[in-house]
C-alpha cells in the first residue's frame, strides 16, 4: 500500500521525523525482511465458490470490528499532523476498526476516547515507577479503553541510527497527555543522540518480568494483551500467565535487528497458543492480500502501522481514513479470489 503514498509523506514531512516513523534498529534487517516475508508467502485462490455476499466483520476479545484490522500503537503522531491521534481515532471509527493508543501520544487518553465511536485500546510501557504505571492503567480505564496491551519487548530501546544521526528530538510545545500529572519524567535534554533513547532510559523498567502479569490482573478489569511475542515458548508463557491475547511483533523492525520476521514467526506462535489465546500480528502489512496471508497463517487481526501514519502526514483523518477504506476493499477482493466470504474461512490451505 502505497509507495507513493510514503514518498509524498516524506516529502511533506521534515527529514527528522520522517526518518523517525521510517527508520528500523541496527541495520534494519529486520524491517526490511518484515515486507519479504509476505512476497515469500503465495496465496492458493480457489475456484467455483459462492462468494456473492462477502462480509469482512470479525472479533477481537469479543470486541466487533468491521474488518481483521486495527491500528497499531504508534508515538507522537502530532510530528505528523496537528490533529494526530485524535484525527487517527476519528479514521478508525469511520471505518469500524478499533485504535490502540499509544502510551507516548500526544494527544492524552481522555481526548482520544472523547473522539472515538469504535473500539480503544491502551497500549503500555511499563515504568520503574509502579505508581505512576497502575495510575495510568487506571486512567486509561477510566476513560474508556477497552484492552491494555502491554508491550514486552521494549526492556531498553533499539539503537536507532537515524534518531541518533538525525539527534531526534520533540519540538517545543508537543505534549505527551498520558505522562501529565503522573509525576514522571519529562524528555530530557540532550546535545547528541535520540531525545526519545535518552528518556526511555530514564523510565522504563527493565525489571518487568512474567509475575507481573498476576500484578496487572489484580489492578485493572481490563482485557491483557502482550505484544511483542515472537516464540512458541513464549506464547506458551502468556497462555499460562494468563493474557487474553498476544500481538506477534518485533516492534516494526526498531528493537533487535536480525530477529525473525513476524509473519515468519505467526504459524508456531499460532500453533503453541491453540486456542487458550487470540493472536494479533503486526509488522510489514501494506495490502490487504497481506491481511490475507496473515489470517491463512493463524492471525485472527492485524494491526497496521506505518500506512497509516502517512497517510495521516498527507491527509490527516481523511488520509487515514483513505488509507483503511483501499485496505478494506483490497480484503474483500482478496478473500472473495480465494473463495472465501468471510475472515473466518480462511485456512492454512489458502497460501503455499
Amino acid at each position: 500500500m502505497g509507495e507513493q503514498l510514503e514518498a509524498e509523506a516524506e516529502r511533506l514531512l521534515p527529514r527528522m521525523v520522517y526518518e523517525y516513523y521510517a527508520g528500523g534498529a541496527g541495520d534494519e534487517a529486520t524491517l526490511r525482511d518484515n515486507r519479504a516475508a509476505f512476497v515469500r508467502v503465495k496465496l492458493r485462490p480457489r475456484c467455483l465458490v459462492d462468494v456473492t455476499a462477502p462480509a469482512l466483520a470479525t472479533t477481537a476479545l469479543g470486541q466487533l470490528l468491521a474488518m481483521p484490522v486495527a491500528i497499531a500503537p504508534m508515538a507522537y503522531q502530532r510530528l505528523a499532523h496537528p490533529e494526530g491521534e485524535i484525527a487517527t481515532v476519528r479514521a478508525a471509527g469511520r471505518l469500524g476498526i478499533a485504535m490502540t493508543l499509544s502510551t507516548m501520544a500526544t494527544a492524552s487518553v481522555e481526548e482520544v476516547s472523547g473522539a472515538a465511536t469504535a473500539p480503544l485500546w491502551f497500549q503500555l510501557y511499563v515504568w520503574r515507577d509502579r505508581g505512576a504505571t497502575k495510575a495510568l492503567v487506571e486512567r486509561a480505564a477510566a476513560a474508556g479503553a477497552q484492552a491494555l496491551v502491554i508491550t514486552g519487548d521494549a526492556q531498553r530501546l533499539g539503537t536507532r541510527r537515524r534518531d541518533v544521526d538525525n539527534g531526534f528530538m520533540l519540538p517545543d510545545g508537543l505534549r505527551l497527555g498520558n505522562l501529565e500529572g503522573l509525576g514522571v519524567a519529562a524528555p530530557p535534554p540532550t546535545s547528541e543522540g535520540s531525545q526519545i533513547s535518552a528518556h526511555f532510559s530514564l523510565l522504563n523498567d527493565a525489571a518487568l518480568c512474567w509475575r507481573d502479569l498476576a500484578w496487572f490482573r489484580s489492578i485493572t478489569n481490563l482485557p491483557i494483551v502482550l505484544k511483542g511475542i515472537l516464540t512458541a515458548e513464549d506464547a506458551r508463557l502468556a497462555a499460562e500467565h494468563g493474557a487474553d491475547a498476544v500481538v506477534v511483533s518485533n516492534h516494526g523492525g526498531r528493537q533487535l535487528d536480525g530477529v525473525v520476521a513476524t509473519l515468519d514467526a505467526l504459524p508456531a506462535i499460532a500453533e503453541a497458543a491453540g486456542d487458550r489465546l487470540e493472536i494479533w500480528m503486526d509488522g510489514g502489512v501494506r495490502s490487504g492480500a497481506d491481511v490475507v496471508r496473515a489470517l491463512a497463517l493463524g492471525a485472527r487481526i492485524v494491526l497496521l502501522g506505518r500506512p497509516v501514519l502517512w497517510g495521516l502526514a498527507v491527509g490527516g483523518e481523511d488520509g487515514v481514513a483513505g488509507v483503511l477504506t483501499r485496505l478494506r476493499d483490497e480484503i474483500e477482493e482478496a478473500l472473495v479470489l480465494c473463495g472465501c466470504r468471510t475472515p473466518a474461512e480462511v485456512t492454512r490451505a489458502h497460501v503455499l
